[in-house]
């Protein structure tokens, strides 16, 4: 039931909900594991279906690209929406057709025909300089015009590339913008669809024909946020891409396919204790007796945690820290935990995004197995849709026991 992020021999183990789950993982030691359950996978799949089915998703490969994940995606139907050749390549391997495929890269190499402008159906671009490369480079491409909206900087805003792509003669068939996850107001969506409405308009009044709208990602994952991001963009949809229009509308999730389906378990290798210096209102310094204690994980910020190097740097003496010590490896600043002792194991949900990269050579710390699982009811639900991969099915098989980590073992903790 063990697999790599690079072997594409996994196998998924279906299991009873019921049924108490054994302790496998003591053959292999205490190393760091993932836990992925595909059911989850599948289960999102139906709620997109359920709130926003009006939208194509081409999820974003590079928020996960293990193979149980990209194999499972494609039987659902999903397209996909590449940042690299390689990760084309992952794709195409899966017999994903070109017209699922997307090429969402904002600096794209000069050569990508090494992959093969058949593989991919449409490409992003928001940049003039980007856009003469794909001139000389990709002459024929199909090309989404990504635009900046008021949350970010990603694109350019309408109206200053039309003469470049007069002269340039590129395939405009669209329009893309982006609205991340922290992003809290409204409005920001209703401007950019504005703004995505006029854009249409004036490529029409010159002559390009444009059918496609992508409104990026930004979805946490969440059925809440998924109905409310429905319930803004819905009627405005209805106003300025109305049914029937031949526009065809498209969206890029990532972390909303895999951020909970995957579970991440470390152990404490190594403890010591601190002076224990407290905060009161958050600004004067007080000394305590109780003693506080820093603890070293086998996994960390150079591994499945790269996520948290791009947060604010704030480091504090105590709390939980990977074993390369650096100043940039602290997982969790001050937190109230019980006391642990070396060997315990701690128990991190939501890692499914942006969490499975090639670790540090630090210290030899090995890169996570991964342990895929699907409950037998959702393997039902799975099937009574009809969704079916030849290539996946082939690695299901029963498990009457998988990884359960005890509860005197284990304290779990929101990533």
């Amino acid at each position: 039931m063990k697999g790599f992020i690079d072997d594409a021999d996994y196998s998924v183990g279906l299991w009873d909900e019921e049924t108490n789950l054994g302790n496998e993982h003591t053959l292999t030691g205490k190393n760091a594991l993932f836990v992925g359950d595909l059911g989850k996978i599948v289960k999102k799949h139906s709620q997109w279906q359920n709130v926003v089915a009006q939208i194509k998703p081409f999820y974003t490969v590079k928020c996960n690209s293990t193979p149980a994940v990209l194999e499972i995606l494609a039987a659902l139907g999903t397209g996909f929406a590449c940042s690299s050749k390689n990760e084309m390549v992952l794709v195409q391997k899966l017999g994903v057709s070109p017209e699922n495929i997307i090429y969402i890269s904002p600096c794209k190499q000069v050569s990508p025909d090494k992959v093969g402008s058949k593989s991919w159906s449409v490409m992003t671009c928001g940049r003039e300089i980007e856009l003469k490369k794909i001139a000389q480079n990709n002459p024929n491409a199909k090309v989404l015009l990504h635009i900046a909206t008021e949350d970010n900087i990603g694109g350019e805003k309408f109206g200053i590339f039309w003469n470049v792509l007069k002269e340039l003669d590129i395939q405009i068939i669209g329009v893309k913008f982006h609205v991340s996850s922290a992003c809290k107001e409204s409005q920001v969506y209703v401007h950019a669809l504005s703004d995505a409405r006029c854009v249409f308009d004036i490529a029409g009044e010159l002559g390009f024909t444009m059918d496609m709208l992508g409104i990026g990602g930004g979805f946490t994952g969440t059925e809440f946020q998924l109905e409310e991001v429905n319930h803004i963009i819905s009627p405005l949809l209805d106003i300025y891409f109305p049914e029937g229009s031949g526009i065809k509308i498209i969206s890029e999730p990532g972390s909303y396919f895999v951020s909970s389906a995957f579970t991440l378990a470390v152990n404490i290798i190594a403890k010591k204790v601190v002076k224990n210096d407290k905060f009161s209102s958050g600004v004067e310094k007080t000394e305590s007796d109780e003693p506080a204690f820093v603890y070293y994980m086998n996994d960390g910020t150079y591994g499945s945690f790269a996520s948290k190097l791009s947060e604010d740097l704030n480091t504090i003496p105590d709390g939980l820290w990977a074993p390369t010590c650096d100043e940039l490896d602290q997982i969790v600043g001050s937190c109230f935990l019980p006391e642990l002792d070396v060997g315990d194991w701690l128990i991190f949900d939501n890692m499914g995004a942006d969490s499975f990269h090639e670790p540090s050579a630090f210290n030899d710390v090995q890169r996570p197995a991964i342990y895929y699982m699907m409950s037998f009811s959702d393997w039902y639900e799975m099937q009574d849709a009809g969704i079916t991969s030849d290539t996946m099915m082939k690695n299901f098989f029963f498990a009457s026991s998988c990884i359960q980590l005890s509860q005197e073992d284990s304290f779990s903790m929101e990533a």
